[in-house]
């Protein structure tokens, strides 16, 4: 399925369906309370999954996804996935790698928003949405990141993603060319302080 910028795929609440994988582009995952407050969970790419939990019972889906730039998706229907993953060892393995993957990054986010100034955690989102240390993946976060999002997942407001986003601009951290670029010295600068 192919999906332009800014459309949903999937709406919380809608019935769950089926499994996906990312081909091409990227995938902002949300929920909404009920008093209508947005938290950003995700941001996922090519090579991810979403959608899982409606191979693990869940009937309808607990959040939305949409499509943050064009996004080509291959949708695998419950049942079918269900099928891979008993007969395609070799699929099944991969999925299971990356499930297991996601629950540790699961585990870090949930770490690092107990224990961290929404300093560091902006450095980490900004650090993992470039997806440094992954050899096979360019270094470079996606241009329409914004700074309401970047808020939306780190559990802060804009003014203060502003404000930060200006100090590692400043301090040769990141730099703006058409999108963020956010240079390996924001690691070591940032999070061992």
């Amino acid at each position: 399925m192919e999906y332009r910028r800014s459309q949903k795929i999937y709406s919380q609440g809608d019935p769950a369906t089926s499994v996906m994988y990312i081909q091409r582009g990227g995938v902002k995952l949300s929920v909404v309370n009920e008093v209508g407050k947005e938290a950003v969970l995700a941001i996922l790419g090519p090579g991810d999954f979403f959608g899982e939990g409606s191979i693990a019972g869940q009937s309808v889906r607990m959040g939305t996804t949409t499509a943050i730039t064009p996004t080509t998706v291959l949708v695998i229907e419950k049942n079918e996935m269900i099928r891979m993953l008993h007969t395609e060892h070799g699929f099944s393995d991969r999925f299971l790698s990356y499930m297991l993957a996601r629950n540790i990054r699961i585990e870090e986010d949930l770490t690092d928003q107990l224990f961290n100034s929404s300093e560091k955690r902006l450095a980490r989102t900004l650090l993992l949405l470039a997806r440094y240390g992954k050899e096979d993946q360019p270094q470079k976060i996606l241009p329409k990141v914004s700074q309401e999002m970047l808020a939306g997942m780190i559990g802060t407001t804009r003014s203060r993603v502003s404000f930060f986003m200006n100090k590692f601009r400043k301090l040769g951290f990141i730099r703006y060319n058409g999108g963020i670029q956010v240079h390996n010295s924001l690691l070591t600068a940032v999070l061992h302080e």
